[in-house]
C-alpha cells in the first residue's frame, strides 16, 4: 500500500547563485488538496515544475505513488496539468481537445466518447462539445482544460495558478466548482497560488514557503490561527502584531510584557522561555471594545484613531503605546459610529486567541 501519493524528499534546486527550493520535505496524501502558496520567488511554481518532470532537481527525490520518478519523463509520472491559459489547442473542437490525452494512449473510440461525454456532464458543460475554444469564455475554456486532465485519471493533478487570468467574480465561482469536484471525485491535487484567500478556501492543507523554504504547512484553520512564524501570520489575513518579553511561565501559559507596561498572557510554546524577546500576534476579529466594567484575560488601552464601516464589518484602528496601531474587527451594528474620535478605548481578547511568534 502507498502512503502518501507524492513524496518529496530533500529537494534542491539552484540557478547559478540563486536558491530556487532549498531542501524540501513534502508528503501529499490520497484525494488531498494541498496547496503551496507564497509570495513571487518563494519557490513555489519551480517545485510544482520538478514534481511535473519539466524542471529537473539539483538533488533529492521525488516519488509518485510509491515510484521514485525524480528524473522520469513528464509522460511517465501519471499526472496531469491544468495551467493559466489553458493551453488548449485552437484548431481543435473541445471533444477533441478533451479526446487528445485518451487518442495518445491508444484508447478504443467507443471509450473515448463515453469518457468525454462523462466528463463534460462533470464539468456541466455537455452542450459545447463541437465548439472551439475561441467559442467559450475564459471559465468555460478553463473548465475544458480541467476536463481533459481528468479525463484519464491521473495519479495527481497539478494547477499552476489556473484561475490567475479569471476576473474576481468568475474567479470565485470557479474555486468553489474546483472545490466541489475534488469533493466529489476524491482527486489528488497540488495547486500553486500567491492568493491567500483562495488557498484558504480550496485546500485540506497549505505549505507556505518563502525564500525557497518551506514556512509552515498545516490546514487553513492551523496558520490562521495557529502562525508559528511572524512571516506566516503576517501573509495570511490581518494581525495585530507587538514586540513583547516573557516575563514568567505558569499554568501552561506566558506571562508577557509589553514595552508600555502592559502584562499579557498567551498560551505556552515550548520552545519559549522567561526572557526571551520575541513577538505576538492577535487577528483583529479576536479582538473586542469592552467596557470599562468589563473582565477580561488580555486587555491594553488606546485611543480611537480612525472607524470604518466596510458594510457588515466595521473596523476600528486604536493606537496604543508607541504609536503602534491595532486593528478591531466586529460586525456592523447601528452603534458602530458612536465612539467619538481621540477617545480612549480598552481592547480586550483572550488569552488562547494570542499566538508567540518566532521572528525569523
Amino acid at each position: 500500500m502507498v502512503d502518501s501519493k507524492l513524496k518529496i524528499r530533500d529537494l534542491r534546486k539552484s540557478y547559478g547563485s540563486v536558491e530556487a527550493i532549498a531542501n524540501v520535505n513534502l508528503d501529499v496524501s490520497e484525494g488531498e488538496f494541498l496547496t503551496l502558496l507564497g509570495p513571487s520567488g518563494s519557490g513555489k511554481t519551480t517545485l510544482l515544475m520538478m514534481v511535473a518532470g519539466l524542471t529537473l532537481p539539483d538533488s533529492g527525490e521525488v516519488w509518485i505513488e510509491g515510484q521514485l520518478s525524480t528524473y522520469a519523463p513528464s509522460s511517465k509520472r501519471d499526472i496531469g496539468m491544468v495551467f493559466q491559459n489553458y493551453a488548449l489547442f485552437p484548431h481543435m473542437t473541445v471533444f477533441e481537445n478533451i479526446a487528445f490525452p485518451l487518442r495518445m494512449r491508444h484508447v478504443e473510440e467507443s471509450m473515448i466518447r463515453s469518457e468525454v461525454t462523462k466528463v463534460l456532464e462533470l464539468v456541466q458543460l455537455p452542450a459545447v462539445a463541437q465548439r472551439l475554444p475561441n467559442e467559450l469564455s475564459g471559465g468555460q475554456q478553463q473548465r475544458i482544460a480541467l476536463a481533459r486532465c481528468m479525463v484519464y485519471e491521473p495519479s495527481i493533478i497539478l494547477m499552476d495558478e489556473p484561475l490567475g487570468a479569471l476576473d474576481k467574480k468568475l474567479r470565485d465561482q470557479m474555486q468553489l466548482e474546483i472545490k466541489q469536484l475534488h469533493t466529489r471525485l476524491g482527486i489528488t491535487v497540488l495547486y500553486v497560488t500567491h492568493d491567500q484567500e483562495e488557498a484558504m478556501i480550496m485546500s485540506d492543507k497549505i505549505c507556505l514557503l518563502n525564500n525557497a523554504r518551506i514556512e509552515q504547512i498545516g490546514t487553513p484553520a492551523d496558520l490562521y490561527f495557529r502562525p508559528r512564524t511572524a512571516f506566516a501570520a503576517s501573509f495570511l489575513g490581518e494581525s495585530n502584531m507587538f514586540a513583547v518579553e516573557v516575563t514568567d511561565t505558569h499554568d501552561d501559559q506566558h506571562v508577557m510584557e509589553m514595552s508600555s507596561g502592559a502584562i499579557l498572557r498567551a498560551p505556552k510554546r515550548g520552545d519559549i522561555s522567561s526572557g526571551n524577546k520575541v513577538s505576538a500576534m492577535v487577528r483583529p476579529e479576536s479582538v473586542s471594545l469592552v467596557p470599562a466594567d468589563q473582565s477580561v484575560e488580555n486587555v491594553i488601552e488606546g485611543k480611537l484613531k480612525e472607524t470604518i464601516m466596510a458594510g457588515g464589518i466595521t473596523k476600528y484602528y486604536v493606537e496604543v503605546a508607541n504609536d503602534q496601531v491595532f486593528a478591531v474587527t466586529t460586525l456592523t451594528t447601528r452603534d458602530s459610529y458612536q465612539l467619538a474620535q481621540s477617545s480612549t478605548v480598552r481592547l480586550g481578547w483572550n488569552i488562547e486567541d494570542t499566538v508567540i511568534l518566532h521572528n525569523h
